[in-house]
């Protein structure tokens, strides 16, 4: 009986995935990587602004504090741009920032300004994380249902940039109690407004490309003119105005109802 071989010929290679493809894949997956990285990069600002802050170096803490906010700002505007928005980036962005700012603040603002209160100043602080929390869940459950022009209550970045802006004009550990008691009743004031239902404007619908306002370049121009010669107070007063700005809107609102009913 003839027993037949294999057919003449070494057998067919398989055909190989075009390299445009796996450089395209490549790319995808970088893109998806990116804005994690920045949150990373959030999160670790936070972790390092919580041990400058106990051992002391209470500028480092308050600098640290706003380099995340850049950070977290940059995340999300780096994931939309990619495409690369995902549930994971949108939960992990929320865990970075109660860190950032929720924990490290707190633990600034006690460290610098409330320990002397001993137990009433550590009750301010943790009311601080606590609200910063609930403000983040609320904010996670609103986010397809809310309008995108506002925002509901102060967002938590805001918050813990007031602090890191109030530290920065004052480095030195308070000795004041007058100061030290309105350090106390701001952190009170600004953990009642990240759960209140407080609307601020979130500028997301200001669409520069389209509508471009006469005043919009020379303004930006001013600000950072203001921002290159005192940064500190450019920043203190931005963060004044915006605080600010929630509360006071709220009261022209019932005023205009009162009148008009």
């Amino acid at each position: 009986m003839e027993v037949t071989g294999p057919a003449d010929g070494p057998p067919a290679a398989a055909p190989a995935r075009p390299r445009r493809r796996l450089s395209r894949e490549r790319i995808s997956r970088g893109l998806f990587v990116l804005p994690t990285l920045f949150t990373v990069g959030n999160l670790f600002c936070g972790y390092w602004s919580i041990w400058s802050s106990i051992r002391g170096t209470f500028e480092r803490s308050a600098v640290l504090i706003v380099l995340a906010a850049v950070l977290d700002l940059l995340d999300g505007r780096i994931a939309r741009m990619t495409h690369s928005t995902s549930e994971f980036g949108e939960e992990y962005d929320s865990l970075a920032d109660l860190v950032s700012f929720g924990v490290a603040p707190a633990v600034l603002v006690y460290s610098w300004g409330l320990a002397d209160f001993e137990r009433l100043g550590w009750v301010a602080s943790f009311l601080f994380v606590v609200c910063g929390s609930m403000r983040l869940a609320r904010f996670n459950i609103q986010t397809h249902v809310a309008d995108k022009k506002y925002f509901v209550g102060l967002p938590i970045p805001v918050a813990a940039g007031t602090i890191s802006v109030l530290v920065l004009a004052t480095p030195e550990p308070l000795v004041d109690r007058v100061f030290m008691g309105g350090v106390l009743a701001l952190t009170v004031l600004l953990s009642y407004l990240m759960i209140s239902t407080i609307r601020y404007r979130s500028f997301k619908d200001l669409d520069l490309r389209r509508r471009r306002p006469a005043w919009i370049l020379p303004a930006i121009a001013v600000f950072f003119a203001l921002v290159a010669w005192r940064p500190v107070i450019a920043l203190a007063a931005m963060a004044a105005v915006f605080v600010s700005s929630g509360p006071i809107g709220k009261v022209v609102g019932m005023v205009r109802r009162k009148t008009t009913a």
